[in-house]
């Protein structure tokens, strides 16, 4: 094969590539269009896959700790039809690497239980990469019952590499953002079902019979 038809061949293939990654990101920004709450996990694996909207990182451990620090502020949201109060922590100093523990609390004020999940973003968008989560609530279905005041801990760092990163130079602060979203009712059902199954297993497992 000549190299000039070696070269379309090359070129085609990537074209082709680039056409299927393409199609399929315009098929997940399509399917969010008109979504409500339902939508939450797709919109989830559209921000990791494309690092939209500010996506976040999730870590086991933190890197090494540089001298350089950052503020980190908090923002809280709930969605229309939560039910709850959400606060957000006061903002914190970090040095790059350094992890951080804070906690945001949420009350329900309604007189049911409410089954919520929350989702979140990092602004500014480009510094998401950098913001690594140890441990979050948001990892997890989150139950408040009628009047339960619950606090929810976040612990993180920010990643050293955002030192290196020249497009990331005149970045000081970084803002977390979180809004809760309602399951349903559906949700809730299934989610207080798990529950007490896995409870009474508990005590059949300690001797305790119901």
């Amino acid at each position: 094969m000549s190299d000039t038809a070696r070269g379309s061949v090359d070129h085609r293939s990537s074209s082709r590539r680039k056409g299927v990654t393409a199609a399929w990101l315009a098929a997940v920004a399509a399917s969010m269009v008109g979504v409500s709450f339902a939508a939450v996990p797709l919109y989830d694996l559209f921000c990791k896959v494309t690092g939209y909207g500010g996506t976040t990182q999730v870590a086991a451990a933190a890197a090494a700790r540089s001298e350089r620090k950052f503020t980190v502020r908090f923002d809280a949201n709930v969605a229309a039809g939560m039910g709850w109060i959400f606060e957000a922590p006061a903002p914190v100093e970090v040095f790059l690497g350094e992890t951080a523990l804070v906690a945001y609390k949420a009350r329900n004020i309604t007189n049911r239980p409410v089954l919520g999940t929350a989702t979140h973003n990092v602004v500014p968008f480009q510094a998401g990469p950098y913001f690594t989560k140890v441990a979050c609530f948001c990892f997890t279905e989150q139950l408040l019952m009628p009047g339960e005041e619950k606090e929810f801990p976040v612990s993180f760092f920010v990643d050293p590499a955002i030192a290196e990163d020249h497009e990331q130079r005149g970045i000081s602060s970084i803002t977390l953002s979180y809004t809760f979203f309602n399951k349903g009712p559906d949700a809730l059902k299934k989610y207080l079902a798990n529950t007490t199954t896995a409870a009474a297993q508990a005590d059949r497992n300690a001797g305790n019979p119901q």
